[in-house]
């Protein structure tokens, strides 16, 4: 099984619960811990490592520090540990450091933790659109649903496929339309 497949299969077998409550903006939010968590069956079992990185770009132009994390999965040789692919996926967040009611290091921990989700968000194609932590605006209010269709479509259809979700699932996320039904059968 090559590094992609390996990757593809934890993409799509991966769930996560949203463990953890936000009490200020009454929602449910999973972090990069509870990613990381859990993904640690499909290490050993698979024979990949992740990893999350970071670094401070300075000089960007912006009136605030931007940091980069990065998530990579790679897998090395069983016998001489030499390394044989690797995979990442970035995201860039950027610290507020006008923020009242923190300290410099909650406000820099802050967006670490932030960029660390969302790195890892991205290279385990975990949608979080609809998630109320990216949604949010403290105002209490469900996100509205999205119309099912593009490339949205053809993941839901995929992960019904795998087994990882199932069409009601789909629906409480999503308006489906008669159309994007015919896709799933």
């Amino acid at each position: 099984m090559t590094i992609h497949e390996k990757l593809a299969t934890i993409q799509t077998k991966f769930k996560s619960k949203k463990s953890r409550y936000n009490a200020f903006g009454k929602y449910n939010f999973r972090s990069a811990e509870d990613i990381l968590e859990a993904t640690k069956p499909y290490l050993l079992e698979l024979g990949v490592s992740v990893v999350v990185s970071e670094r401070l770009l300075l000089n960007t132009g912006s009136d605030f520090p931007i940091l980069e994390s990065k998530a990579t999965i790679t897998e090395h040789s069983p016998l001489n540990g030499t390394l044989r692919g690797a995979i990442e996926a970035t995201a860039i967040v950027g610290v507020d450091l006008a923020q009242k009611g923190m300290q410099m290091p909650q406000k820099f921990g802050s967006a670490s933790s932030y960029g660390k989700k969302y790195a890892l968000g991205n290279l385990f194609l975990i949608d979080d659109t609809a998630d109320a932590d990216a949604m949010n605006d403290h105002k209490g209010s469900k996100a509205p649903k999205t119309d099912l269709k593009g490339d949205a479509l053809e993941k839901a259809v995929k992960a019904v496929k795998a087994g990882s979700f199932t069409l009601d699932d789909v629906k409480k996320k999503y308006n489906v339309s008669a159309t994007a039904l015919k896709s799933f059968k």
